[in-house]
């Protein structure tokens, strides 16, 4: 299916309260006084903690997170606070040592290799359950919305079911829904599931959030069709890649470097003169492996030539006015995905993936370079994040009594 920028017209709406806090949000309009306290589990560098923060335009209070990753608990730390723990919530859960902090959301995404088509043998992974110490940390802390994050293949699942009625027998209502990352001003066709539960009021009256962004007509297919989300008044075309990363001026180096940003994370590799060779025969923008063998027989690997279906998306060049596709932990070996820059003869550095994911300049990571790529790669990009940050404010705002008005209200821990 192609869509077009005839599309938001074709699905516009009324206009809903989740369009209204994005609007506020955005002029900096949101009352500041109102601080509902966050919990971010299996948090990663903290991706999905940046949308409910300032550099988003929100006021959350991140007053708790966890991830059993010992550079993305320092990545956190340092840009958040120390507050996040490290270790295995199964086992922060079950050992009782730790004070779950009270706190009005809930959000998180439980490791995902499990549901993901690449791992479709592993029908018992126990990561599946991951999802399990998720609902007892809602309990636990007493909230009252909760945002969860997964693969697109989770929506319809077993454990998709399961998730539902766990979530309902505590008194959640909730929504489900597999969302694009570029329809909310992501440069990047991502794809990901999420569930939202609330106790005071139908999740669906905000949730999916309307789409802020609409594609360009360049032909640019969905892998899913939820085309029924409408738009909000004036939604703006995609950002691209190069919206995102053409200011930049080409990489130094192969390591990480002790510059201010951008260029602290904006280097690159030393490939062989055979890869090297590879880049320049793929020279234009959109080409990929299919687009080697045809020129370069000779340079194309002879698993490439066999291999016809799966990950055929391989050695590709990224468009520059399109956005990018799924950014992932090794998006530095183009052999992995799309990941070549649209024009220059490298694959994309770890700056421009950052961007592509949508985390700002003065976001600090901490690690090797491998360590910062997972952390990037692994994130629900922030801007995604702050979207689904309008729709639990918004549930929020419903709440009687508002106890969480201020960050010093209602300091006290659930047992």
């Amino acid at each position: 299916m192609i869509y077009t920028s005839e599309e938001p017209q074709l699905v516009m709406s009324v206009r809903s309260m989740d369009e209204e806090i994005f609007e506020m949000r955005t002029r900096g309009r949101l009352d500041s006084t109102l601080r509902p306290r966050l919990i971010d589990l299996f948090s990663g560098a903290g991706g999905m903690t940046i949308g409910f923060t300032s550099s988003f335009g929100h006021a959350f209070e991140p007053v708790w997170a966890n991830d059993n990753n010992g550079y993305a608990t320092r990545t956190y730390n340092t840009n958040f606070g120390e507050h996040c723990v490290l270790g295995d919530i199964v086992d922060i859960l079950r050992g009782g040592a730790v004070t779950i902090p009270r706190a009005e959301a809930v959000i998180g995404g439980p490791p995902c290799q499990g549901f993901s088509l690449l791992n479709k043998s592993r029908s018992e992974d126990p990561r599946k359950q991951l999802w399990r110490p998720f609902i007892k940390v809602v309990e636990k802390s007493g909230a009252t919305v909760f945002l969860m994050e997964n693969v697109p293949q989770l929506i319809g699942s077993i454990e998709h079911q399961m998730i539902l009625e766990a979530a309902e027998e505590l008194g959640f209502k909730t929504a489900s829904a597999r969302l694009c990352a570029a329809d909310y001003g992501v440069p990047q066709m991502r794809w990901r599931a999420f569930i939202i539960g609330s106790k005071f009021t139908d999740p669906k009256s905000v949730f999916p959030p309307k789409r802020t962004h609409f594609p360009p007509e360049n032909g640019h297919k969905r892998i899913f069709a939820e085309k029924e989300i409408p738009f909000v008044s004036n939604p703006r075309p995609y950002v691209t890649v190069r919206d995102a990363i053409t200011d930049l001026e080409p990489p130094h180096g192969t390591e990480i470097r002790d510059v201010p940003p951008p260029y602290d994370l904006h280097f690159g590799r030393s490939p062989t003169a055979k890869s090297l060779q590879r880049y320049m025969a793929v020279p234009d923008e959109g080409m990929n492996r299919f687009d080697l063998q045809e020129r370069a027989p000779d340079l194309t690997p002879e698993c490439w030539i066999r291999k016809t279906s799966g990950g055929t998306d391989l050695f590709g060049r990224l468009w520059w006015d399109r956005p990018s596709v799924t950014i992932r932990t090794e998006f530095f070996k183009p052999e992995k995905g799309r990941y070549l820059h649209p024009e220059q003869h490298r694959p994309i550095t770890h700056r421009e993936a950052a961007r592509i994911q949508s985390f700002h300049d003065g976001f600090r990571f901490i690690g090797s370079k491998i360590e910062v790529a997972k952390q990037i790669g692994n994130a629900v990009p922030p801007g995604l994040a702050a979207r689904l940050a309008d729709s639990v404010y918004a549930l929020l705002l419903d709440v009687k009594g508002k106890e969480w008005r201020t960050s010093s209200a209602g300091r006290s821990a659930v047992q």
